[in-house]
């Protein structure tokens, strides 16, 4: 046992979450991981249940801090990273969730995007204020299905009653037991609600949507004081300093920092991220503008170009779990390797619709070139 301190990185993802723990030279000391049920409700339907999301969480940091035999006084701050666009809405009066968190890969609410997007001046209109594509794979439709779908939601809500997260508000929420709200702007920027340019939740889009503003969280630089950790069933007097989500983390984690640096991540889907310095640069081939990891310090707010390709490591246990055809993801490789070509076979894994540059939410996953 030493007298290092730490800094402790929580990673909740689509399929597991992770726990980390980190030297103040930046060395890993240590690291857990456990997985949680995806839960598929009809085709195109992606969900978690949010006690899994918040258990899984919490059992990787328990396991890690009893593995490594850390006192809590040696440990500086929490960070938090999560999957993005997941939704999840609870009652703030009873700290319970209403429904399951709606995935991000989840396509349950295309019909309405459609609609959206067939107003051309809606369409521009969103993506002036947001930087994104009318499409399900963000937090506004999600929210929306939620308040219509739900008996008595929209009530509560009207009320006041209800709470809006991304993953880390969630997060943030039970990790201080109920007394934080708040979120991050390269989180916030994800929900199709949030002006990247006034930096702050959009009248307009809140009604386009039908969301009350009460229901939306505190928006903070990424690196900024959340809170501080309270739950009894974990470790207390913590400071949360640091959130982000994932794929703008990874773009500050590869050191991206300077206007033209791009780093590209392949995880559950493979996301490419380049960083367009303060100007949030607007593309013309399909991809999103979206903010960046921000401080309080940073003279003014970064931005990034994004491109989103939803399945690629999900695509590899697709092929394990569902065909067959692998023992082990790790297999892949290796049985890539053995053969000089494909033999003119494609898998195309549109299985919840195209990302970038096509936006095609009712596209689906198809193998081409069978003889």
């Amino acid at each position: 046992m030493t007298n290092d301190r730490y800094v402790i990185a929580l990673d909740q993802g689509t399929t597991s979450s992770r726990a980390m723990l980190v030297r103040h030279d930046g060395s890993i000391a240590g690291r857990m991981q456990r997985p949680f049920k995806q839960i598929y409700p009809h085709p195109g339907w992606v969900e978690h249940d949010p006690a899994d999301i918040l258990s899984s969480q919490l059992g990787a940091l328990t396991e890690l801090l009893l593995a490594h035999n850390v006192d809590t006084s040696r440990i500086d701050s929490i960070g938090i990273t999560n999957q993005r666009e997941t939704t999840l809405v609870w009652d703030r009066e009873t700290g319970e969730p209403i429904y399951n968190a709606i995935v991000w890969q989840c396509r349950r609410t295309a019909p309405l995007m459609e609609r959206i997007a067939a107003d051309a001046e809606k369409r521009d209109a969103i993506k002036a204020k947001t930087g994104l594509v009318p499409d399900p794979y963000f937090s506004a439709s999600k929210i929306a299905w939620i308040l219509d779908e739900v008996p008595g939601a929209r009530d509560l809500a009207e009320q006041g009653r209800l709470a809006f997260g991304t993953v880390d508000s969630w997060l943030i929420w039970k990790l201080t037991y109920g007394s934080v709200h708040a979120t991050d702007m390269t989180n916030a920027s994800r929900t199709m609600l949030y002006n990247i340019h006034e930096h702050r939740w959009d009248p307009w889009l809140l009604e386009l949507f039908g969301i009350p503003e009460s229901m939306m969280p505190k928006v903070l630089p990424s690196a900024s004081f959340f809170g501080v950790t309270a739950n009894p069933g974990v470790v207390q007097g913590i400071p949360l300093c640091g959130v982000a989500g994932d794929q703008q983390a990874a773009l500050f984690g590869q050191q991206c920092w300077e206007a033209g640096d791009a780093k590209n991540t392949y995880g559950t889907g493979c996301f490419l991220l380049m960083n367009t310095g303060h100007v949030a640069c607007e593309s013309s081939h399909g991809l999103l503008t979206t903010i960046a990891a921000s401080s309080p310090q940073m003279k003014g707010v970064d931005y990034a170009l994004e491109g989103s390709v939803f399945m690629a490591g999900a695509l590899m246990q697709w092929l394990r779990d569902e065909l067959g055809l692998l023992d082990d993801v790790a297999e892949s490789s290796s049985i890539a390797s053995s053969v000089p070509n494909t033999g003119g076979v494609y898998v195309v894994p549109a299985f919840t619709g195209l990302g970038a540059p096509w936006w095609d939410a009712e596209a689906r996953g198809a193998i081409y070139g069978l003889t």
